[in-house]
Order: structure tokens, then sequence, then C-alpha cells
């Protein structure tokens, strides 16, 4: 029954980015919109990223370009800033919190400096960006009702011995993250790509659930997010194709035990599983509806 009710979903919320052309947004949006760029040692992608990005400002897609950036050595600050995004540095935002603990931190540091009343996050180091990563994920957002949050699909294109693969990137989506949605949340079986990085949400939103501060932090919030809104809050949105660097299966084994963990996390949590089998959960950051932001 659960698969059936995730067919329909899929069915009924997902969309692709060629309905939502940046005229479209400009036009039907009536929030604050803020693109958001967590970015580690991205200065070879990061400038056309954001210069893209500009141009949606300027055409009245979005309000803001904000990059939030690693004390990155290449220079990536400089770039983005350079193009003309506005940056922080991650270390700067509630450092409070201690040191910051990578990818998911970074997104949650970065709500206390958005504006946006919509916010899209998109990955730094994407090969080929278009303006349609951004517009494509508002879409939904803007223009179909009920929506609260928006996760990317595309195709990941993987070269192997030289040769360009038409498919075969996303390994840990496919092998660690897909599978475990489809035994453990069945509901969210349709979901194409839990670990896209591309996504986009309504501030209030995000402000109410919990971010955990490493590779986790997408199925995580996948989770979250569908308890907080329920399938029919969320959509997903066809992107075509991404390209970005890949990365070794030595590097990618840690990635899936966290992937996994926090599974695991979420079960214990809802009694479904015995305490003490999350071990190597990275650390969660509360909800920002549940602190006091300084």
């Amino acid at each position: 029954m659960s698969t059936s009710v995730a067919e329909r979903w899929a069915q009924a919320r997902s969309f692709h980015h060629s309905l939502y052309p940046a005229q479209r947004i400009a036009r039907e949006r009536s929030a604050s919109v803020s693109a958001c760029l967590p970015a580690r040692e991205c200065a070879g992608t990061v400038g056309a990223i954001v210069a893209a990005l500009c141009e949606l400002r300027a055409a009245g897609a979005i309000d803001e370009v904000v990059v939030i950036d690693a004390a990155s050595a290449d220079g990536t600050a400089a770039v983005a800033e350079r193009a003309g995004a506005t940056v922080h540095q991650e270390a700067e935002l509630l450092a409070e919190l201690g040191p910051v603990l990578g990818k998911g931190d970074a997104m949650y540091r970065a709500l206390s400096v958005l504006d946006g009343e919509l916010v899209c996050f998109v990955d730094a180091d994407t090969e080929g960006f278009s303006a349609h990563f951004v517009c494509g994920l508002l879409g939904p957002l803007v223009c179909e009702r009920g929506v609260s949050f928006v996760k990317a699909f595309y195709r990941r294109p993987f070269v192997q011995n030289g040769v360009l693969l038409a498919e075969g990137g996303g390994r840990v989506n496919g092998l660690a993250a897909r599978p475990a949605l489809r035994l453990f949340y069945p509901e969210l079986a349709a979901v194409a790509q839990p670990l896209a990085g591309e996504i986009a949400a309504r501030r209030e939103l995000l402000w109410r659930v919990p971010f955990a501060t490493g590779y986790g932090v997408e199925i995580a919030m996948l989770i979250d997010v569908w308890r907080e809104v329920g399938l029919e809050g969320i959509a997903q949105v066809d992107l075509d194709e991404r390209r970005n660097r890949h990365q070794s299966l030595a590097a990618l084994e840690p990635m899936a035990v966290t992937v996994l963990a926090m599974v695991a996390r979420r079960l214990e949590q809802e009694g479904r599983l015995m305490e003490g089998y999350a071990g190597g959960c990275p650390v969660e950051r509360p909800a920002f509806a549940d602190v006091e932001v300084a």
C-alpha cells in the first residue's frame, strides 16, 4: 500500500524545470527569495554559478545571492564576491556553537543571515551550472498549491576509464539512501534523489527542523520534513543533468555509513530500532524554532 502511495505522490508532485522559466517566477512570486551556496574549495565553479544567479536577481526572480565559505584556500570567497555574491565565512556565523561541523552545519548557520521567505540551496561545485536549477526548484513553491519543500533530481554522468557514461553518478544515493527509504520509509520510496544537495523550502519550515551537521543532512531533512508537512507538502523537480567532481569508493564509504546512521537515528527516535544502533551519527543542531539565536 505504501509503495502505491509513493507512486501516486510521484505522479502528482514531480515536475520538469521547463515549467518554471525565470519570467514566470518573477511574475508570480510574492515571497522574497534567497539563493545560498555552501562552498568549500570551489573557485573553479563558484564564479559562473554566482554570475548566473545574479542575472536571476536582476530579472526579479530572486532577491539575494549568498555564499557561505568554509575558509577555502583556493580563493573561493574572493571569486564569489567579485561575481556579485554576498559572502560570509561559516565560522563567523553563530560562532558560539564552536567549530563548524560540515555542510549541514554551514546550511544551518546560513539561516541566521538569509533574509528570504523562500530559501534555495544549491551546490557550489556544479559544472555547467544553469539558472534553471534555481528556477526549477522555486517553481513548485511559487506556482503549485500546498508545496513547502522541493528536492532536485537529475541524471549524473559518470566517467569510467576515460569514457563518459550517461548514468552512474550518485552511487551513495542509489546504493544506500534509496534502498534504506524503500525499506523503512516506503512513503518516500519515489523520491528520486534523496541526497540531492539542491533544495528549496519555505524559511519557516527550515526553522522547524533540526540540521544534521555532516553528510547526513539531506536524508535526515527529508524524513523530518515529511514528518512536518507530509507527502503533499513535498515536490521534486527534474533538472535534467548535473555534473560535478566524482569521488573514489573509499571516500564514499564514510558518507554511506553516515547516511545509514541518520536513518537508524530516526528509527530509534520513532521506537522502531533499539537504542545504540545509530553509532557514527553526526551532531545535530536543534531547530531554530526551539532555541534563541543571538
